[in-house]
């Protein structure tokens, strides 16, 4: 169901670019760049364990192809290459304990991009939103405090089977979404601040019957800058 309604969206999206394409103002512009940031991130179990946002680096690049102008509003494809760490923090109040997973994965974005604004030397305020894919290339637990027999029966809901537990799925999708400014030089070159949000649709650890969590996805809040710099102008 959840690939069916991901489907529909993109689809959706697709037929929004071709009734542009039929009344814009065509362009045909490439840019190329990096970003970087900041990741805060939860995963959300059920049953629920209670965390704090987990903190991690991000950075990577980024292509964006400017396809036209639809009255003010330019529109363009961007698509990303960046590695983030991800994972969680538990929050234990019956001991001493302290527990923290890094997930650190390889993701790739797909976004349409809403822009108003001067399409160079000048600012531009912008819409992103489209499906994200991922893939967990490592992780590894940190574990404090006493941690013993005492302190593990302790936990809220005698919830302990993350501990330990290896990754079912590393490969990882979802739909992500932000707004951004970005400032530009009539020469080409693009400076970019944004926040984004990522909403995980897959599990990381299996969710049938038998297995201990139904439900074990990421929620990503992003905060990125980024350079980016004109390949192609057409106008």
């Amino acid at each position: 169901m959840k690939l069916r309604k991901l489907a529909f969206a993109l689809a959706a999206l697709l037929s929004c670019a071709s009734a542009y394409g039929q009344v814009g103002e065509a362009r045909s512009d490439f840019a190329i760049g990096v970003n970087g940031g900041y990741t805060l991130n939860k995963v959300t179990f059920n049953p629920t364990i209670k965390q704090t946002m987990h903190g991690g680096p991000t950075f990577g690049a980024t292509f964006r192809y400017t396809c036209e102008k639809y009255f003010a509003v330019y529109c363009a494809l961007q698509a990303e290459i960046n590695y983030a760490r991800l994972g969680w923090t538990e929050l234990i109040e019956t001991s001493s304990d302290t527990y923290s997973r890094d997930m650190d994965y390889i993701q790739v974005p797909f976004f349409a991009r809403l822009a108003l604004g001067r399409e160079r030397g000048g600012f531009q305020g912008f819409l992103l939103l489209g499906p994200q894919l991922g893939f967990c290339i490592g992780d590894k637990e940190k574990r404090g405090g006493e941690w013993s027999d005492y302190t593990l029966s302790r936990r809220p809901n005698g919830i302990v089977q993350q501990y330990g537990l290896e990754i079912d799925n590393r490969f990882e999708y979802g739909i992500a979404g932000g707004l951004g400014a970005e400032v530009s030089t009539k020469s080409g070159h693009r400076f970019a601040i944004e926040g984004r949000y990522f909403y995980g649709l897959s599990d990381i650890f299996g969710n049938s019957k038998k297995d201990p969590f139904g439900r074990s996805n990421n929620g990503t809040i992003y905060a990125k800058v980024s350079y980016l710099f004109d390949i192609i102008k057409t106008k």
